[in-house]
């Protein structure tokens, strides 16, 4: 199932439960700009499309989940500040959430996103 957004917001759900607001960033502006000039997250922000990210001049760590065409998380990582992260090859979207809240919402490799809109 492949899955195209706009900028905006929504609700991320995890297997089926709920989880977390998720903010958007669809358009170029809005990926470059991502986490940038923030000293924290509330809940979540969906890169859509891309395949890596980078820390670089963020000031927290984020846990970064790379999620597939279908909505399959393929990779779960933390990243510290001012740090580049590799491409990954299969990745179609990517979730950044602060450190520890992937734990928190049982997100793991194989779980099952769904970002309700509107």
């Amino acid at each position: 199932m492949r899955q195209t957004w706009g900028d905006g917001t929504g609700v991320l759900l995890v297997d089926g439960r709920q989880v977390a607001r998720v903010e958007i960033a669809a358009s170029g502006p809005a990926r470059r700009h991502g986490l940038l000039d923030r000293d924290g997250l509330a809940g979540a922000i969906l890169l859509t499309p891309a395949a890596s990210v980078h820390t670089i001049g963020m000031r927290f760590a984020i846990d970064v989940a790379f999620v597939d065409k279908d909505l399959q998380v393929r990779r779960v990582l933390t990243m510290r500040p001012g740090r580049l992260g590799l491409p990954r090859l299969r990745a179609r979207h990517v979730l950044e959430a602060e450190a520890g809240r992937c734990a928190d919402w049982g997100l793991v490799r194989g779980s099952r996103l769904e970002v309700r809109t509107g």
